[in-house]
């Protein structure tokens, strides 16, 4: 849980894991060398502790969420201060186990039943956690829920352990009180994740949703909403249209005659809203990973109204998928492919940055086929964008990189590319809010602050991009 929770607000997953991940093993370590130091009252010691558990980790997701929201700086600080109290006081656990057991089971069968089991619990949870219950019930439940558990756990050890454990009634109370508690907050989770999130957000939020891949957010203000995933924004209705034509039409521009196309990512229908502007595009086919994104782009009424109801059009079909796998596995070409990704902020997006990715893209091009790549800031994250350059160009791709002044994002990058050397595009569909012959002309032009930095191609073996990405975009945080 706390590893999750540290991605959704952090970013680079491998990194959270890890350090998660390798806090806890080793306090599970201190707490096993702790646990020589007591010497009585065992089974008393062991159900104190599974309730001290159940309540900090029980807690722990809600407290994160808080600590986050309020106290940014001190995020980390609580992140490995809470997994490193957890799992020390889980690696008291077992060798108490072992030694309250000794005496009744004979010491061999003792050590292999009580690891089996510990290790075969591991399993059904690591399971249950990302298919059922972060799905249904979301990180404040599910922590709640196991701290709940945690507690059962305490309350049943009392008559597990009666024969040396005398006048458990005191912990009897004490694991009820625990489960109580946790009981409220599993009740009022709702409440308590919307009073964190809108510590997270600087406006009010009007959907939320966890979903088997992210956490989906919109918040409001006046007329205008916001989306986020996993607390990174995805666009602003005050100035989407700049990002989404600045994406769409210099590549329309480049092939007017293309008349099937491809959109990965962008889920939230804005980019196929564009590529409908364009008569002669009979087919557009969009593949974005999460369901649930295209559910509420087809069903939310401010989304739906904003994408003109893109995704409903005849011309458009969405498929729900790994787009690396959808390109590796489909053999239909397209005149123009474009590429919507979030920013590389962890190595499961990077993947969709490599050379391998472009090779794939580059295969379902049609001949005189355009591709459009959205390419992270050439000001904020200059040689992320120039590395994003350098991967495209490697995988066999001509390329005229661009960008584009977004208000709620800053300058940013976009890379168009084709199989043969071409110029860029000088007139765009008329009639749009944001792109003009001059305008588009300009978008090509970089300043002295954004131009071509060295990178080395972002393949998949190193995931450069994302290394760059994280130093980067930490300095301007």
């Amino acid at each position: 849980m706390a590893g999750t929770l540290a991605s959704y607000v952090l970013g680079d997953s491998v990194t959270q894991f890890s350090t998660v991940i390798g806090v806890y093993l080793s306090a599970m370590g201190l707490g096993a060398y702790l646990s020589r130091w007591i010497q009585r009252g065992l089974a008393r010691r062991f159900v104190e502790i599974e309730i001290t558990v159940a309540l900090i980790g029980g807690a722990s997701a809600p407290l994160l969420f808080f600590a986050f929201g309020h106290l940014p700086q001190f995020f980390r600080v609580a992140l490995y201060g809470i997994v490193l109290l957890v799992g020390t006081l889980v690696g008291l656990e077992i060798p108490l186990v072992l030694r309250i057991l000794r005496e009744q089971v004979d010491f061999r069968e003792l050590v292999a039943q009580v690891l089996t089991f510990d290790y075969l619990g591991a399993l059904v949870a690591s399971l249950l956690f990302p298919i059922l219950l972060v799905p249904e019930l979301g990180l404040v439940r599910t922590s709640l829920l196991f701290g709940m558990a945690n507690a059962g756990v305490g309350l049943w050890s009392t008559w597990l352990f009666v024969s040396v454990l005398p006048n458990p009634f005191d912990l009897r109370v004490k694991a009820v009180v625990a489960i109580l508690l946790l009981t409220v907050g599993f009740a009022f989770a709702g409440h308590l994740t919307d009073l964190a999130e809108e510590e997270l957000y600087a406006d009010p939020v009007v959907y939320a949703e966890t979903t088997p891949y992210q956490r989906i957010v919109m918040t409001r203000t006046g007329r205008h909403f916001q989306l986020f995933l996993n607390g990174s924004l995805q666009f602003s209705s005050v100035d989407e249209y700049r990002y989404h034509e600045a994406l769409v039409h210099p590549a329309l521009a480049l092939h007017p005659g293309a008349e099937r196309a491809l959109v990965l990512g962008g889920g939230d229908g804005l980019a196929v809203r564009e590529v409908l502007r364009h008569p002669g595009v009979r087919e557009v086919v969009l593949v974005d990973l999460d369901p649930e994104v295209t559910k509420l782009a087809t069903e939310n009424p401010l989304l739906a109204e904003l994408n003109e109801g893109a995704l409903r059009s005849p011309r458009v079909r969405v498929e729900n998928g790994d787009a690396l796998i959808w390109l590796r596995e489909g053999e239909e070409l397209f005149d123009a492919i474009f590429v919507d990704f979030p920013d590389p902020h962890n190595h499961s997006l990077g993947k969709l940055y490599t050379t391998h990715f472009y090779r794939l893209l580059r295969a379902r091009l049609a001949p005189g086929g355009v591709a459009a790549i959205q390419s992270t800031s050439p000001l904020m994250a200059r040689r992320s964008f120039w590395c994003i350059v350098s991967t495209v160009r490697a995988a066999g791709f001509a390329v005229q990189p661009y960008h584009a002044l977004i208000p709620s994002f800053g300058e940013w990058g976009f890379v168009l590319a084709a199989r043969a050397p071409f110029d860029p595009p000088e007139e765009p569909l008329p009639g749009l809010r944001y792109l003009d012959p001059p305008t588009l002309r300009s978008l090509f032009v970089f300043g002295p602050d954004m131009e071509e930095l060295p990178a080395e191609p972002n393949r998949l073996n190193n995931q450069s991009l994302v290394g760059y990405y994280d130093e980067e975009w930490r300095a301007w945080n």
